[in-house]
């Protein structure tokens, strides 16, 4: 269990993030279509998880603008970011704001991502969605940078999971 904070209040995720060289959990997710996909669907990719609580949130927002411009200049690269929103929210975010180089995914079908990715959490007023976390999956699916994000109102660190990418 990993303790966060909301507005400086501790909260308490179910777990760990992914130990850095393990091989990534695998998942069940649902885009907009409703077609789910897992973590084979990007096989032969690196991947950027971007986990966030809500797009309706302003840095949930702003982390997903913020990886969307960086995303198309990565090779062999997705950003997969990943939240509790149902699909069709997350997707018609995504469209309203022009967002082309992310792909929006739901965890509304299956909270085994979050339990398998220790994002999910237990306590407090945002209990049963996630904290915000950042993940880089090799395309080897191998676990290559992870980042917990202290303070749910914080962003992440861009750079780092950028460069763990490359």
């Amino acid at each position: 269990m990993a303790q966060i904070t909301l507005k400086g209040n501790p909260i308490h995720t179910n777990g760990d993030l992914p130990k850095v060289g393990a091989k990534a959990p695998d998942f069940k997710l649902t885009p907009g279509d409703l077609k789910d996909v897992t973590l084979a669907d990007y096989k032969g990719k690196k991947k950027i998880l971007n986990i966030v609580p809500s797009l309706d949130t302003p840095t949930c927002a702003t982390s997903t603008r913020k990886f969307n411009e960086s995303a198309g200049k990565l090779v062999n690269t997705v950003v997969l970011v990943v939240s509790a929103d149902l699909p069709f929210a997350a997707k018609r975010f995504c469209t309203t704001e022009g967002l082309q180089n992310v792909v929006p995914l739901s965890f509304m079908r299956d909270k085994n991502f979050a339990k398998d990715y220790g994002v999910l959490i237990q306590d407090g007023p945002l209990a049963g969605i996630s904290g915000r976390a950042v993940v880089v999956i090799g395309a080897d699916d191998k676990v290559v940078y992870t980042q917990l994000v202290p303070e749910i109102g914080q962003e992440p660190d861009y750079d780092k999971a950028l460069a763990a990418a490359r």
